[in-house]
């Protein structure tokens, strides 16, 4: 993959107010509507990714996978390309730590590594699907929206934990696998207050409420995806497991290369 807008590669050495001045401009460029041409559909997986072959040009998209881990002193990410249910190359980056985790900035602190395993990538990627958040962020600028728009490619993010923003309902209770809940921008994000910039997504839920649940994953658009057809994408890659496959692979691809 190419680089597209090399002015916004994250800088770890900016200073605080200058790292959030950028992403006031990522999010200006960003785009949170549907501009990618993929049918859900045409992602859907029916079982886990276990095989792999080559890239078929004429076969179907291409979603990459990215997700990190780290050492004691850098940051390692591995990308994971699948296309038609088998994986069909494989990147890793790495970079220094040179920042601690800040709410917020999480791309300053990872971006590099993953801009490196990306820019190695020899094929190309019609979705990135990322650890961590797009739309739902302070400024509109999580990590899946920093990287789609350096790269100018359809992204979503997937996270683990609301960061900001609130859900239409508690995501404290027992929801049925499939269930969507709308989370809304409030005065915490740069977006107009009511805006649905994501979704809490049950992907997994075990049958009997009484005895344990899973919590949801929270889906954001990243670049160039809509909020409601990124829960499409997700649900349309989880096989099987919470996490959508291909950052399933690449976490533990991350792992493993660490």
């Amino acid at each position: 993959m190419e680089v597209a807008r090399p002015e916004y590669v994250p800088d770890p050495s900016f200073s605080r107010e200058e790292m959030e001045a950028l992403q006031d401009d990522i999010a200006a460029d960003a785009a949170f509507a549907d501009d990618h041409g993929i049918d859900p559909d045409a992602l859907r997986l029916t079982d886990t990714v276990e095989d792999e072959g080559d890239y078929d040009p004429d076969g179907g998209p291409v979603v990459v996978g990215v997700d990190q881990a780290f050492t004691d002193d850098e940051s390692v990410s591995a990308v994971v390309a699948i296309q038609d249910g088998r994986v069909v190359a494989r990147e890793t980056g790495r970079a220094p730590l040179e920042i601690p985790y800040v709410p917020g900035l999480l791309a300053f602190r990872e971006g590099r590594s993953i801009v490196t395993a990306l820019d190695s990538l020899s094929v190309p990627a019609d979705l990135l699907v990322l650890d961590g958040s797009g739309r739902i962020h302070f400024r509109q600028a999580g990590i899946a929206t920093h990287v789609g728009v350096v790269f100018d490619a359809p992204a979503l993010g997937v996270a683990k934990n609301l960061l900001c923003g609130t859900p239409r309902r508690s995501l404290d209770d027992y929801y049925r696998e499939g269930t969507r809940i709308p989370i809304e921008a409030t005065d915490r994000v740069s977006a107009p207050i009511g805006t649905v910039i994501g979704h809490a997504f049950q992907s997994r839920q075990y049958p009997n409420p009484e005895k344990r649940h899973v919590n949801p994953l929270i889906v954001s658009p990243g670049h160039r995806v809509s909020a409601e057809t990124t829960v499409d994408f997700v649900e349309a890659l989880c096989a099987g497991y919470k996490l959508p496959e291909p950052t399933r692979l690449a976490d533990a691809a991350a792992d493993r290369v660490k």
